[in-house]
């Protein structure tokens, strides 16, 4: 094995232990150990084949396990000194990687040279096979009578060798029959146990390299014969010999073993054996316990106590053995009351249960734990006595814990992927059968039984259910598949219908239980209704008193009056009520291999799950309008069916101010002004926040159904939001008028006034609208919707091999198109995955003009292919040299448009840049060896390179903002000449929308056709007809609209957009979910969750508008009095649970994100609305999305499974490795020829120093670390200078010399578009720096690194394509930011009282004195940018001086130059480097903050009170020992430099990844190094790859911290061995 781990060695001159030892006994690991026969009577030990097999691909279990163990002792003996050895062989372990690459090449000659080799080995191996038949032969011939037992034990050597190094083909059927009797028989003789050895040996090599040689043994009595052996033992290497002769019969005839008492045979005398023994003997009976009868269960059920004693045994590998017997036992006698019983006062129950509970400390396997939860829901359903232990064994308590770790933002499996043996299924499955029937049969004992524990023990039947019910319902309301559902509610309603009145009362005292049953009325189907409707009644039979108001409140009556007269439905705006239209015939909808998804049988223990095939529903049709009927006949009165009876009060209230909201909105449009009803909007609107913090709370029936919500959409989006086509208005009047509402409505819900709650009303709002989107929304979950993966080939749209199956699709012309040519004639297979818009492309060119006589294709008069292959070249989806993945970015259909978009992207900035961003050229002699093979390693690569390389020369030309804004919201373009649609496309109808995938297009309407209940299977077997007609001019127009947003943009609209409203295009851009209808309340929450979000993120910038209008007005007259303090919600108060958790369900497909299967909804609201999922969820969708990386769903876990795992190590373990080169002194050259070889690549890059040895994580992290360094320089003319702030003068850091300083991060410096060169810098090489820069970042998002580089949040903001305005100045130059805002107070004073006063010259003389008492001409400033004298802002006559006249326009030109067009060269060189690795739009889904955390890590490395909960010690050291307890408390006493330094010198990085020491992956483990002579004269040592600090004992605290500090300090900046 070779170790990726280098060890960092100090370059001072006291040295850091530069040495390698290598400890003697690592020597001889590996080698082969040989016996002979003369050897074998001196020791009657335990003999196993380790000591004479030698060929791993044959070795027996025990081989197996003696040679890991021996492996893991020889690691800890040597104390990890040996792990070093990687800097010697990762040199030539790069030609090894480079051969096996996916990435590599393959041509001609390797693929014959190749098949060369494999026809040298066949025809090795055939030889082989006829000389090992010969010494056979000779050895069968030895075995006779008349030889003495000398001879026959050196025969039976000799075949042990033999048989150790043969093959399969070596032994013939034939052989293996003479060979059987001959070995039965010395086993079965007395006279010699060392011929009982041999031929015990070779029966267990017979049957390792010929299994199917069990058969002859078994037929020549071979396996009573081991048994006998192991009933009397005599010699306990004979017997551990006999076992593993067991264990390979058993594998192939367990049946003739279990008939021949193997099972008591092989448990008899297992506690005189070895673990491994112990672990071959119940390996023996799992293999038996395979293939138990139905019948006659005396063979294996007297086993059943000694295996009940073995499961209190320590070793996990033999409990699991054990655990997976007794699952199997019970599994056959589970329709057999009495042995049931008879198991349970064996122990069972209380074994099982123990082993299931978290806080056990055996732990089993996730398979084994979830077989347990099985043993006991069968042991549950076949006896009552195992029911009343389960009680007493406090079982609620255990399954809550589990059930509560359910989370799939942790990691768990979701049942949509597996509905039959998840663990969760088989918990419930357990409750089920704890709990009795609701429909039971009197004559039933066995039922009556068990509702007979529950009268007795009221009290233990309480704590089960106050432990159980919460956690069912949580699950629920998470957005569990129908099958958790239904199984939840089954549940619910047996614990309701038990209980009596008293208990159920303190079962539901602390749940909303009207609240949880509305939200469950959203199912649509027959199953999960019966059971809401049957918890209603039972609720109302038993508290009716109670609960009739709440679920009035709730909206509860009107929804089960809805079950009965569907006709009442449109009255109400309550989706839930609107929508329900119960799927009555479910059980046909299947075809009969699919009645299993019924849900009737999901949980019955009693027959397995294939046996429910032949099965019907077991549900009246008509059962849901009959419980409806009946519940509301006995609880509804007639009054309650009037209008009246749902107006609450509060709905009353509600219902008044959203009619007066609603009115006043009409009266301020139709004067065209908003500013006159300022103060009645506030008053309506603080009145909506004093109901929401109101004692009595709001329902979400009182919510939507009072229709505030839509009307406060309506007032902050002034009712555009309701009409079809969304336009931005053209005038600033209704730009101010939305930022005046936007500020009325902060000021209101930012700030606390006099209400009963403590919280903010806006986070009032928040929870009350997540609540009702948690209620009202019904996006489906289909996970495990994408086939299996099959090669296939799609001719549409790009003629390419795919990994996964494709859609059969016949295009038909529309009826009135004749203009068009037919393309009917052919079944075409299109890539499902494959955007509209793509299909368009494809589909243009073959239709434009008319079909050509005679019935031939259209892509046949083109010369394409439309048959699949026979042979499809293995290179068909590999792009740019990189592996033919199935979910490689660039072979997928439903990428190209968005990846084309992107190239489109780079070229025009490239282009438009006006310099030459990079000449790249590449110095073959400079580079390494890593590097010249990755140079050659694909044409697609340099061909990239070269188009990069001709764009990138450009004219030095200036840019204006104007083009910037255009070119940043130029939208989505078609493949056309003119970037519009030419063909529109339809699908039973409906027109397909072009920025859909054709399988979403299918699904969603398959979906809306079958209430959701699609079965997805059925997508692939089906052929679609899409009808494609001429694109009308109604569908042209729109599309030009959604390109062209601020195209028409006037230059003074560019000014004001850029100064006040960043965030409308956020708000407008792009719809929400195309899925939804105008009417879905859905829409309404959503819509009003995203303005307040926004608003929320915008609050300050509101609010200082707020108070620059004041100060205009006159209301404050201290321009100090412009600071503002605003409380905002943290970004987590916006996640939405549910839907977090149903993406999380959908992710558990990696594939179906990779290649865009998510339903439509998944990818609009992440794209739309991010906010709504986790800060988890995202990233990983992101590095799905991103990166393809479908092993992120299959991450082994670590220690901590609290949350996702930030790990540094690249967790795209299919992609190749590449090595480079690099010097210290040229870090950035070595930076730029690393990117231009591997930017454009998938590969994981990991760095090498030129002269050092080593290489690995730690090397490649301070590598980054390194060139995160250099880019902060001074004098790269890239950063602007914060003149306040102190330089950098720490001790603790390399010395760095003119590191811009920045305390708020770093920004762009501003450069004139009239100037190429500036204090002898040229722009070319600024803008080469900064795509460099853009490689950088990207690659380190790719390959999980971390950069120790602060940006700013403004630098942030335009990384993730969002506006600045002039409010964010003051994020990076506080000192400017604040005076150009105090400029623009003025400005605004100006004009309110130019406004007011006329243009009365006696009051402007005061105006001019409107600057702190100081005119605007003493200031003395002229037209160029504050600290850039060089850049000129304007020239001429009118723009010497800075005057009260011109101010405004100076106020502009400054935020113009600062925040666009002096940097929007080096923005667009960044994200032209960027965008080379992957599309930078994937990273538009996090916020500024979180994509700081991404890039850069945690700010602070730790907490010192979390040290020993993230630390691991080992290797001499416990977190007792001294030593440690002193680095503890020298780690605590650290200051923040020092933190950084310790950092750098144990990992390679001054920062931790986000989540801290907890998610430092691997663990920093502290370890005892030994010293050679004084304790103290040493100094630490560390191994930056595996974060392993190696720390002698040293005497005292202060000499400890002495020598680390020296270390931290001085041991930096090279890697050795030590």
């Amino acid at each position: 094995m070779v170790f990726d781990s280098v060890w960092r060695s100090s370059n001072s001159t006291q040295g850091v232990n530069a040495y390698r030892i290598m400890d003697k006994r690592t020597e001889n690991r590996g080698q082969k150990r040989s016996e002979t026969g003369d050897e074998l009577p001196a020791d009657k030990r335990a003999c196993n084949s380790l000591e004479i097999r030698s060929s791993s691909s044959i070795s027996s279990p025990q081989t197996r396990v003696n040679s890991t163990s021996s492996t893991v002792e020889n690691n800890e003996s040597a104390d990890m000194e040996t792990s070093s050895s990687s800097a010697l062989a990762s040199g030539r372990s790069e030609g090894d990687g480079e051969r096996g690459s996916p990435c590599g090449s393959c041509d001609s000659d390797d693929v014959n040279e190749g098949d060369h080799r494999h026809d040298s080995l066949r025809e090795f191996q055939q030889r082989r096979s006829y000389g090992d038949q010969g010494k056979f032969k000779r050895v069968l011939s030895c075995f006779n009578d008349e030889v003495e037992c000398s001879g026959q034990i050196a025969a039976l050597t000799e075949l042990c060798e033999l048989l150790s190094f043969c093959t399969e083909n070596s032994i013939s059927s034939m052989l293996s029959d003479q060979l059987a009797p001959i070995l039965v028989k010395f086993v079965k003789q007395e006279t010699n146990s060392d011929v009982v050895l041999l031929a015990l040996r070779a029966i267990t090599y017979l049957c390792d390299v010929f299994p199917r040689s069990s058969g002859s043994l078994v037929r020549h009595q071979a396996v009573p014969a081991l048994c006998e052996r192991l009933t009397v033992i005599e010699y306990l290497d004979v017997a551990e010999q006999c076992l593993q002769a067991l264990e390979k019969i058993s594998r192939e005839q367990p049946i003739a073993c279990m008939q021949s008492g193997s099972i008591m045979a092989v448990l008899g005398y297992i506690d005189f054996f070895s673990t491994s023994a112990q672990r071959t003997a119940l390996s023996t009976v799992v293999n038996i316990c395979k293939k138990l009868p139905s019948e006659c269960p005396a063979p294996f059920m007297e086993a059943v106590p000694r295996l009940c004693n073995l499961l209190q045994y320590e070793d996990a590998q033999l409990v699991e053995n054990v655990a997976a017997c007794l699952i199997k036992i019970v599994d056959r006698v589970k329709h057999s009351p009495d042995i049931l019983n008879e198991l349970c006062t064996l122990g069972l129950v209380h074994q099982a249960t123990h082993l299931i509970d978290l806080n056990n400390r055996t732990t089993v396997s996730q398979r084994i734990h979830t077989g347990l939860i099985g043993l006991l829901a069968k042991l549950a359903y076949g006896s009552a006595d195992a029911v009343r232990m389960l009680f007493e064994l406090n079982i609620g308590r255990i399954l809550r814990a589990i059930l509560s770790s359910y989370d799939p933002l942790h990691g768990m499996p979701s049942l949509a992927v597996d509905k039959n043996c998840n663990q969760v299924h088989e918990i419930l499955k357990l409750l089920s059968e704890l709990l009795p029937h609701v429909f039971r049969d009197k004559e039933d004992q066995l039922l009556s039984s068990k509702e007979r524990i529950l009268v007795d023990q009221p009290d233990v039947f309480l704590k089960f259910g106050l432990d159980i019910l919460p956690v069912l319902i949580q699950l629920v309301n998470s957005g569990a598949n129908l099958y958790v559902c239904y199984g939840c509610l089954c549940i619910i309603n047996k614990l309701v219908y038990f209980c009596k009145p008293d208990t159920l009362l303190d079962l539901i005292k602390n749940i909303n239980i009207s609240s949880f049953l509305i939200g469950v009325f959203t199912r649509k189907d027959h199953h999960i209704l019966i059971q809401s409707l049957q918890i209603t009644e039972t609720l109302l039979q038993k508290l009716s008193a109670m609960l009739m108001g709440p679920f009035v409140k709730e909206g509860i009556l009107f929804a089960i009056d809805a079950l009965r007269m569907p006709e009442k439905c449109s009255q109400f705006r309550f989706s839930v009520i609107s929508g329900i239209r119960p799927s009555f015939d479910l059980s046909q909808k299947f075809s009969e291999g699919e009645v299993l998804s019924c849900l009737c049988y999901a949980y019955d223990v009693a027959q397995p799950v294939s046996s429910s095939e032949s099965r019907t529903c077991k549900l009246d049709k008509d059962c849901v309008h009959t419980i409806a009927n009946r519940i509301c006949t006995a609880y509804f009165t007639a009054e309650l069916h009037s209008s009246e009876s749902i107006m609450t009060n509060i709905l009353q209230n509600l219902r008044d101010i959203s009619s007066r909201l609603m009115n006043l909105i009409k009266i301020s449009r139709s004067n065209d002004s908003c500013a006159q009803h300022d103060e009645e909007f506030s008053t309506i609107l603080q009145q909506v926040m004093v109901q929401l913090s109101g004692a009595e709370p709001i329902s979400t029936f009182e919510l939507i159904e009072s229709g505030i919500i839509k009307a406060m959409v309506n007032y902050l989006l002034d009712d555009l939001y309701l009409e079809e086509k969304v336009d931005i208005p053209d005038t600033s009047t209704h730009f101010c008028g939305f930022y005046k509402r936007f500020e009325v409505f902060a000021r209101i819900s930012c700030f606390s006034f006099n209400l009963i709650s403590d919280d903010l009303p806006l986070s009032l709002l928040v929870r009350k609208l997540q609540g009702a989107l948690s209620t009202v929304e019904s996006f489906p979950v289909l996970a495990g919707n994408v086939a299996k993966l099959r090669r296939s080939y799609a001719t549409v749209p790009n003629g390419r091999c795919m990994m996964y199956p494709c859609l059969r699709v016949r295009f038909l012309r529309g009826k009135e198109e004749t203009g068009l040519g037919d393309y009917s004639a052919d079944i075409v297979t299109v890539d499902p995955f494959s955007s509209v818009e793509a299909i368009e492309r494809y589909m243009w060119p073959k239709v434009k003009g008319k079909r050509p006589e005679g019935g031939k294709s259209s892509a046949q008069t083109h010369g394409q292919e439309e048959v699949i292959p026979l042979q499809v070249p293995s290179n068909a989806i590999s792009i740019q040299g990189s592996s033919p993945h199935l979910m490689e970015a660039d072979s997928l259909g439903s990428d190209l448009p968005e990846m084309q978009e992107d190239k489109d992207y780079i070229s025009h900035s490239a282009l438009t840049d006006k310099a030459n961003i990079r000449q790249r050229t590449i110095d073959e002699t400079n580079s390494s060896d890593e590097a010249h093979v990755s140079f050659a390693s694909s044409d697609a690569d340099a061909k990239m390179r070269n188009e990069f390389r001709q764009n990138a020369t450009c004219s030095n030309s200036p840019s204006s903002s104007e083009e910037g804004v255009k070119t940043h919201y130029s939208g989505v373009t078609c493949g056309t000449e003119d970037g519009l649609p030419k063909l529109a496309f339809y699908f039973e109808g409906l027109q397909l929308d072009f920025s859909s995938t054709l399988y979403q297009e299918i699904l969603r309407r398959r979906m809306k056709c079958q209430n959701g209940l699609y079965n997805g299977e059925k997508l692939w077997s089906e052929i679609y007809t899409i009808t494609y007609k001429r694109a009308s001019e109604t569908d042209i127009g729109i599309r030009k609209e959604q390109s062209r947003l601020f195209e028409n943009m006037a230059s003074d609209k560019i000014r004001l957009y850029h100064q006040y409203f960043p965030f409308f295009p956020g708000i407008f851009v792009g719809e929400l979910v195309t899925d939804l209808e105008m009417s879905n309340p859905t829409r309404d929450i959503l819509s009003l969750l995203k303005c307040l979000e926004v608003m929320n993120r915008f609050a300050y910038h509101l609010m200082s508008y707020e108070k620059v209008n004041a100060f205009a007005e006159g209301k404050i007259d201290n321009l100090d009095s412009l600071k503002v303090v605003v409380p905002t919600l943290p970004q987590n108060e916006f996640v939405n649970r549910k839907l977090t958790e149903k993406l999380e369900q959908q992710m558990c497909d990696p594939l179906a994100v990779s290649v865009g299967a998510l339903p439509l909804w998944c990818t609009q609201l992440m794209s739309t609305c991010p906010v709504l999922f986790s800060f988890e969820t995202r990233c990983k969708y992101f590095q799905l999305a991103a990166f393809d990386r479908s092993q992120v769903q299959s991450q082994p876990s670590s220690d901590d499974d609290s949350g996702v795992q930030f790990d540094r190590r690249p967790i795209n373990g299919d992609l190749s490795r590449k090595k480079f080169l690099v010097c210290r002194e040229r870090i950035l050259d070595s930076a730029t020829q690393m990117m231009d070889l591997h930017a454009c690549r998938k590969v994981v890059l990991e760095v090498e120093y030129s002269e050092e040895v080593g290489t690995g994580l730690g090397p490649t992290l301070e590598f980054y670390t390194l060139v995160s360094h250099e880019f902060q320089k001074a004098g790269l003319g890239m950063w602007r200078v914060d003149s306040t702030a102190p330089t950098c003068s720490s001790s603790m850091l390399p010395s760095y010399s003119g590191i811009v300083e920045s305390s708020l991060g770093l920004f762009p410096c501003p450069w004139s578009p009239t100037s190429s060169t500036s204090n002898g810098i040229e722009i070319s090489e600024v803008l080469k720096k900064f795509v460099l820069l853009g490689q950088i970042i990207a690659k380190a998002f790719q390959d999980g690194r971390v950069l120790d580089i602060p940006f700013s949040k403004a630098f942030y903001k335009l990384i993730l394509g969002k506006e600045l305005n002039l409010y964010d100045i003051q994020s990076f130059d506080p000192a400017l930011g604040k005076t150009l805002l105090e400029f623009q107070a003025v400005i605004e004073r100006q004009k309110f009282r130019k406004l007011a006063c006329g243009q009365n010259a006696a009051f402007e003389v005061e105006l001019d004195l409107g600057f702190r008492n100081t005119r605007i001409e003493d200031l003395c400033l002229d037209f160029s940018l504050p600290g850039y004298p060089d850049f000129v802002l304007a020239s001429g006559v009118d723009h010497a001086v800075v005057t009260i006249d011109n101010l405004e326009e100076y106020v502009s030109l400054v935020v113009e130059a600062t925040l666009y067009g002096g940097i929007s060269r080096q923005v667009e060189a960044f994200k032209s480097g960027f965008n080379q690795v992957f599309p930078i739009n994937h990273l538009h889904i996090f916020t500024e903050e979180e994509l700081e955390l991404l890039l850069c890590g945690e700010c602070d490395p730790w907490v010192p009170n979390e040290l020993l909960d993230h630390i691991k010690f080992d290797h001499g050291y416990t977190a007792c020992s001294p030593p440690i307890i002193n680095l503890l408390e020298i780690m605590q006493e650290f200051d923040y430099e020092q933190q950084r330094a310790f950092l750098q010198f144990a990992t390679g990085a001054p920062r931790l990844p986000p989540g801290g020491l907890a998610a430092l992956s691997p663990k920093l483990t502290i370890v005892r190094k030994h010293c050679s002579n004084s304790i103290d004269a040493d100094l630490p040592s560390v191994m930056t790859c595996a974060n392993y600090l190696k720390l002698p004992p040293y005497s005292s605290k202060e000499k400890m911290k002495e020598k680390l500090l020296h270390a931290i300090t001085e041991g930096q900046g090279s890697f050795h061995l030590s």
